[in-house]
């Protein structure tokens, strides 16, 4: 490893360690949950409409991770760049990723917080297809593994 991707990696874990931290509270309980244990449906006596009512855990977990440095609004230019289409393309990258693919867990978050927030049903589809799960379980790993004193 270089100088550079040795002050890179320094960079990395001293700018998200404690929002990694914060966030990584979250894996037990998304491991005890699927997709149809995050949403009920709320429906008025006089109304016709219904609306999705979501867990208070899984809103902590997004309103937490929006005020976090792991957020990127221009998480779209990271879906075309590598060309991700579906949820296998996505895990496909979580799985493989390394240190230098920081920014792109953090884009794969935030498509799934940011994007929530216009189109309610990604939250679901992030916990039911396991994406909030392994994203803060890959950051929490990166994390661990390179915050050791250099020898």
């Amino acid at each position: 490893m270089t100088m550079e991707e040795i002050k890179g990696t320094e960079e990395i874990i001293k700018t998200y360690k404690e929002d990694v931290e914060k966030l990584a509270k979250y894996i037990p309980w998304l491991e005890t949950k699927s997709g149809n244990d995050v949403v009920s449906s709320y429906r008025a006596e006089q109304s016709t409409f219904s609306f999705p009512v979501y867990d208070s855990t899984l809103m902590s977990l997004v309103k937490e991770a929006q005020k976090t440095k792991l957020m990127n609004r221009n998480y779209h230019y990271t879906y075309s760049r590598y060309r991700i289409k579906t949820v296998k393309e996505e895990l496909g990258l979580i799985h493989g990723a390394t240190i230098r693919e920081f920014g792109v867990l953090c884009d794969i978050l935030s498509k799934y917080v940011l994007g929530g927030m216009t189109r309610a049903h990604i939250w679901r589809e992030g916990v039911e297809k396991r994406i909030f799960l392994e994203v803060l379980t890959k950051l929490k790993e990166l994390i661990e593994f390179w915050d050791k004193p250099l020898a």
